[in-house]
């Protein structure tokens, strides 16, 4: 049966795309897998279904990565027939790729898969999903490991942001020892580790503390403070002059507190966009309830103890929706 790896050396023109508003590791596997891929003689560009955050931004722009982004709307002449291969990094579902199925549908050449989330879908020519993986920049690393090709600084500097994006710094649970392993072997490398977390963690704009005080004034507790809940609505961001990312994180604040087993933060989509215009929800906790489960009613998912969902109507009404299914599910 053909696998992925392989199937990637076989092409000559691949399209990288990965999930709808990026993060870290969304972001770090896309760029590492397009410098793989251009060392081994093979054009590779990336297609960006939201604007590139500018937290993220020097992951793309330092690499010179090719990239274009839809946020706006797939323009008219867009099409997959200038590319033989499309590969999907970070996401195994359609709800996490808005407007995207309609151009694979009509797509003749291979589509592939590499993903470490537990909500997945049967769809494309060749999967790789490896769920214990802390990141999807991890089952890169090795895909790239296995092609015999070096790391280099700008490869690991973008593996580095994914695998530390989606390990919380290496705090979280799925932090293996493979993933301290690689990361060692990205540092000798020449990842300046201290360089990434001031880009990534003290680099913030002002706006980030407005947000955050939104945030935390909306803050609820329930079920005997071992659920908050905090929302974001879109005159809250608009006043704060909000970008994309500056929201990122904020859902964790309260999980700092013992009681707390579940975090939830919602929030609407600032501007709306012709790919995303749903209430967007996030849900952590710290193993006591499934998130991806939990997720999963409403059409989302991701891992056990960090995932997501974007729910249709006001903020109000999916706010009050999902307390009700919290209410009754912890």
């Amino acid at each position: 049966m053909p696998n992925v790896p392989d199937l990637l050396l076989q092409a000559k023109r691949v399209l990288i795309t990965t999930h709808i508003r990026p993060d870290g590791d969304a972001l770090g596997s896309t760029a590492a897998m397009a410098l793989a891929l251009r060392q081994k003689g093979i054009e590779a560009k990336v297609l960006l279904l939201s604007h590139l955050p500018s937290k993220y931004a020097f992951v793309y722009t330092e690499a010179g990565i090719d990239f274009v982004d839809v946020e706006n709307g797939f323009p008219p002449d867009f099409s997959l027939a200038g590319y033989d291969t499309l590969l999907v990094i970070d996401t195994g579902t359609w709800n996490q790729l808005p407007g995207l199925q309609p151009y694979v549908e009509k797509f003749t050449g291979q589509t592939l898969v590499i993903d470490h989330h537990l909500t997945q879908e049967p769809w494309g020519t060749a999967r790789l999903v490896e769920t214990a993986a802390g990141a999807a920049a991890e089952i890169v690393a090795s895909v790239i490991e296995g092609w015999g090709v070096p790391f280099d600084p700008m490869m690991g500097q973008a593996l580095y942001v994914g695998m530390v994006s989606d390990t919380g710094w290496f705090q979280f649970s799925n932090t293996r020892p493979i993933t301290l392993q690689l990361a060692a072997k990205l540092l000798a490398a020449g990842v300046d580790a201290d360089r990434i977390y001031q880009l990534l963690y003290q680099s913030e704009r002002p706006q980030r503390l407005a947000v955050q005080a939104k945030a935390m004034q909306s803050l609820e507790m329930l079920a005997d403070n071992r659920v908050a809940m905090m929302k974001l609505g879109r005159p809250d961001l608009e006043a704060a002059d909000a970008r994309t990312g500056d929201s990122e994180g904020l859902i964790n604040i309260p999980l700092q507190v013992g009681t707390v087993e579940v975090s939830v933060l919602l929030s609407e989509p600032t501007p709306p966009t012709p790919l995303d215009g749903a209430v967007r929800c996030s849900f952590r906790s710290k193993g006591q309830l499934d998130c991806s489960k939990f997720a999963a009613q409403f059409g989302g998912g991701g891992h056990a103890r960090a995932a997501g969902a974007k729910i249709a109507g006001t903020l109000d009404e999916v706010y009050a929706k999902v307390k009700a299914a919290l209410l009754t599910t912890v």
